[in-house]
């Protein structure tokens, strides 16, 4: 007979929680429609289970420490092949001191994230910070100071709710910056307020974790509105080759209030091309991805799935043309779709200047690009 403990009682409802994923996630109901679906959701599912246990399951506000949120092995949530992000836990009752570097990025920032205690995805921020806000050195170094007395700059506050800092370090490299592990930044984060060693893992310590990773997993997967389905942020469009016109997200949780978002699906048959014109803004950063259903990156190690400013090859008016296609048309600023007939294209623009143009798109044919 096996002993009972609190911790196998959690781990008893994380197995059936994954048993629910795959039945209810993983499945028609949310329009997945062929064993490749299917696979990508399971392949999905692992990135997701894999972040939160390396994000949730040891958590200690008063002993935080910063853990990268997603790799060229590990994507959730919309990740950028030119970002690197770190998260950590936190509680408004404690006060923290950071010190780090840049690393030589374009754009830095800081979100704080509400209501994560529990391992659950934010609702919403609780304020941002950028590094025109923060005394940085010639060598990139700065400190930051999180809740305590107030301070005229480099600090933010942390009022109820406040659970989680995420930091954005943003590059515009000819190569993406996310796989390239010289590019990681160093950076620490002490809790100043912190009185007591805490406590040794105990049973319900590892639940409440094993909890958590649920609560993670959960608000990722059966808590998300169907792909299409339920209120879209304004920069969000359900219509497939369609941009809305960029701009900030607000308050939508782990998003940056300083960012300019554009997000449409596409959908190309085999023997289409998507051509994509437009200008980038005047801001400090600017890109776009790919992403499949799932808002995981498509490959870009090996493959040409995303373009910033210093990879795209502008025409002789400073305007772009991009081609979003399943091979490769022989010309500049290919996006490879690595064969997917759906997924999701998306923009990002930092810190803009004026206006952000909106990149307009035509359905064409892929032998009618050939030939240019």
């Amino acid at each position: 007979m096996s002993i009972p403990t609190e911790s196998r009682s959690a781990l008893k409802e994380l197995i059936q929680l994954l048993q629910e994923v795959d039945e209810h996630w993983c499945s028609e109901e949310r329009n997945l429609n062929s064993p490749e679906d299917i696979a990508s959701s399971h392949r999905a599912l692992m990135h997701i289970l894999e972040a939160s246990i390396v994000g949730y399951f040891e958590q200690d506000a008063s002993k935080p420490d910063f853990r990268r949120i997603v790799t060229p092995s590990r994507k959730l949530t919309g990740d950028n092949s030119d970002a690197i992000y770190f998260d950590a836990p936190l509680h408004p009752d404690h006060a923290y001191v950071i010190n780090g570097e840049t690393n030589g990025a374009v754009y830095f920032s800081m979100t704080i994230e509400n209501d994560t205690y529990d391992g659950r995805i934010a609702k919403t921020t609780g304020g941002v910070i950028n590094d025109t806000e923060i005394d940085i050195d010639e060598q990139g170094k700065f400190t930051l100071y999180l809740g305590g007395e107030p301070r005229s700059r480099n600090w933010l506050p942390l009022k109820e709710g406040a659970s989680r800092v995420t930091t954005r370090h943003y590059f515009e490299h000819t190569e993406p910056a996310a796989k390239n592990p010289d590019m990681e930044p160093r950076m620490h984060i002490n809790c100043v307020t912190k009185t007591a060693i805490s406590a040794p893992p105990n049973d319900a310590s590892i639940a409440a974790g094993i909890r958590r990773v649920g609560n993670a997993l959960r608000s990722r997967t059966l808590d998300m509105p169907a792909l299409g389905g339920g209120e879209l942020p304004a920069f969000m469009s359900p219509l497939p080759n369609e941009f809305p016109t960029p701009q900030t997200p607000g308050n939508f949780g782990l998003a940056a209030f300083d960012a300019h978002y554009s997000m449409a699906p596409f959908f190309i048959n085999t023997d289409e091309a998507l051509v994509i014109t437009g200008r980038w803004p005047d801001c400090r950063f600017g890109n776009v991805c790919l992403w499949n259903r799932f808002q995981q990156t498509l490959d870009y190690v090996d493959r040409s799935s995303s373009l910033n400013r210093a990879q795209t090859q502008l025409e002789a008016d400073g305007s772009f043309k991009m081609i979003l296609a399943h091979e490769d048309p022989g010309l500049p600023n290919w996006l490879d779709t690595e064969g997917n007939l759906f997924g999701l294209v998306f923009w990002r623009f930092f810190l803009v200047e004026g206006e952000a143009e909106t990149p307009q798109v035509e359905v064409v044919k892929l032998s009618s690009l050939k030939g240019e």
